[in-house]
């Protein structure tokens, strides 16, 4: 892959995490109740995977309308990953060194949103209760549990990223 299709991959990382940044300072700093919010968390995955395909389109831009299928998921990989790890040290440090308080209040707000929609899904109470002290039991923000969700984000991603990598592939019919 040329090195300005990696630039341009790392530079919508770099948009990407500045994006998901502002996401999490802005409800912090307006409402932290956002932070909990389903429909919230899932308008920054689209982001995600929006800002991911776009990356994709200006690499096969880039060598001319034709990108092969490494070269369209390492862009789409770059991409997501750098946007990911600007994200996860932004919340990292917002709620472990800036303000622990801050994550005591989401943890309150998410555990009351769960219990929330596990009565209305019928759940039974004892397994409320369960699920309850599970999630107080848990420190979201620590080390381990930052890197847990780190894993888990990626590996989707990538998943995500393979069926783009090949929905956007296409190869050059003079290299065949």
């Amino acid at each position: 892959m040329e090195k300005n299709v990696k630039s341009s991959a790392i530079n919508y990382g770099l948009y990407l995490g500045v994006i998901l940044a502002i996401g999490t300072a802005i409800p912090y700093a307006v409402n932290i109740g956002l932070l909990a919010n389903m429909w919230y968390g899932i308008t920054l995955l689209i982001i995600m995977l929006v800002l991911g395909i776009i990356s994709v389109a200006k690499a096969k831009g880039l060598l001319n309308g034709f990108i092969s299928f490494k070269e369209a998921f390492t862009s789409y990989f770059i991409t997501v990953v750098i946007g990911i790890l600007i994200s996860t040290v932004v919340s990292f440090v917002l709620f472990n060194i800036i303000d622990p308080e801050a994550a005591v209040e989401l943890k309150k707000i998410t555990i009351e949103n769960t219990i929330t929609g596990m009565e209305r899904w019928g759940v039974p109470a004892e397994a409320i209760a369960e699920t309850v002290d599970a999630m107080e039991d848990q420190n979201d923000y620590s080390i381990g549990n930052i890197a847990k969700g780190l894993g888990f984000y990626i590996i989707l991603f990538s998943i995500l990223g393979l069926i783009i990598a090949a929905i956007m592939k296409r190869n050059d019919p003079d290299k065949a």
